[in-house]
């Protein structure tokens, strides 16, 4: 389609390319069509990361920072190549659809751009006019001059070349704006990277109608993570300090925790119990815990602690962690061959520790038993105007409406 010439210069690029592909083709949860091959087959991903050496650039699973905020925090990236293919996969493109990108660093654009053809469009939106010259400067060297690049917030889409057949969101977004929903096409699908209550899951929404109102039905969702959206839609998760070495991250509504009674929790002794049940798949079961546990928090413990033996590995990266006045308990694992490899269970502090421990214990056997597989959950959003569902602990409000997570 768009012909990419590779000089004398670009023959190393070229080959790496082919490898990458070849990679992305043999994963598991990779490349798995022809045109999202063919795709990054053809795109020149090193002219979209200058400054970087062609290994870099191709490296299939290496997130390159394009740029950092005063704190030396990542506000924009180019993904890797990886989760971009997953997500054109999620997205399942057409030749000739019209389609938003919501976060611009041009490589995506141009790999969506060869997916819909000369009939298709692409409109690429950010809010940092730095990244907006950027990747207009790496599309047309590129020679995919045809791509439009926009400044906006992208809270409000971009109306004026709507509707869209997809709209693709390649940042880490807390909520989906009206906007988006309504410059979606009737039989649209948006795929985002969305937040709940402390983890990502990039999730291929389609957009359907019930009695005349609008709402959206996951197809599938994938383990991903982005830097999170800029703007009006921008929400950071609230931190609440326990020590200098431990805290909760809490990403929706209010917390009300006893934060002296946990920090005493912390000092007391340890209990363990185990379930008998498999660990694997970590990711959905992640997902399953928070979405079935009523005080639901990410408790995240310096690395030190873990060194010493206090605490599991599992609270390094953050853990869902289950609090109930002055005890929580979280998720650990060891070794077990009778259970396949590995063996779930949990380590619970403070007064209630049997309790919180004997009821995180009952999710793991629960999600083992019934829930032990790739895309178990089922997962709707619902805007504000719509008729929400009745509150109960899978039903998690936004901004602008909900999301609701069922597990059949």
């Amino acid at each position: 389609m768009i012909p990419v010439r590779d000089s004398s210069i670009d023959e190393t690029a070229a080959r790496l390319r082919a490898a990458m592909v070849d990679e992305l083709r043999a994963s598991d949860n990779g490349i798995a069509t022809e045109a999202v091959a063919a795709s990054v087959a053809t795109v020149p991903r090193h002219l979209f990361a200058p400054g970087e050496s062609l290994e870099a650039a191709y490296a299939a699973n290496k997130a390159l920072v394009i740029k950092r905020d005063q704190n030396g925090r990542a506000i924009s990236s180019l993904s890797a190549t990886h989760i971009q293919a997953v997500m054109l996969e999620q997205a399942e493109i057409e030749p000739g659809m019209r389609i938003l990108e919501v976060g611009s660093g041009g490589y995506n654009a141009a790999l969506i751009q060869e997916l819909v053809g000369d009939r298709g469009s692409v409109t690429s939106v950010d809010i940092d006019q730095e990244i907006v010259v950027r990747a207009r400067a790496c599309l047309d060297k590129a020679g995919y001059g045809h791509v439009e690049v926009v400044v906006a917030d992208a809270e409000a889409g971009v109306a004026e070349r709507s509707p869209y057949d997809r709209i693709i969101v390649t940042a880490g977004a807390y909520d989906l704006p009206p906007a988006w929903l309504d410059q979606l096409s009737d039989r649209g699908r948006i795929v985002v990277p969305l937040r709940i209550r402390g983890l990502t899951r990039s999730i291929a929404f389609d957009r359907i109608s019930t009695d005349g109102k609008a709402s959206l039905i996951s197809r599938g969702y994938r383990l991903c993570g982005f830097v999170p959206m800029q703007g009006v839609g921008s929400r950071r998760e609230q931190v609440v300090p326990l020590t200098d070495d431990a805290a909760l991250r809490v990403d929706d509504g209010l917390w009300d925790y006893d934060v002296e009674a946990l920090r005493q929790a912390l000092d007391s002794p340890r209990l363990e119990r185990w379930s008998g049940a498999p660990f694997d798949l970590p990711d959905e079961l992640e997902l399953f815990l928070v979405t079935n546990v009523s005080q639901a928090a990410m408790l995240h413990v310096d690395d030190k602690l873990v060194k010493s033996g206090q605490f599991a590995p599992s609270t390094a990266r953050g853990v869902p962690t289950l609090i109930d006045n002055g005890s929580f308990a979280y998720r650990t694992k060891r070794a077990n061959e009778k259970t396949g490899g590995f063996e779930s269970g949990v380590f619970a502090h403070g007064p209630d520790a049997e309790g919180v421990a004997e009821q995180y214990i009952e999710l793991l056997r629960r999600w083992a038993r019934d829930h032990r597989r790739r895309s178990a959950a089922r997962i709707q959003y619902f805007p504000k105007e719509s008729d929400m569902p009745a509150q109960f602990v899978g039903l998690i409000p936004k901004r602008h409406g909900a999301v609701e997570v069922t597990w059949p």
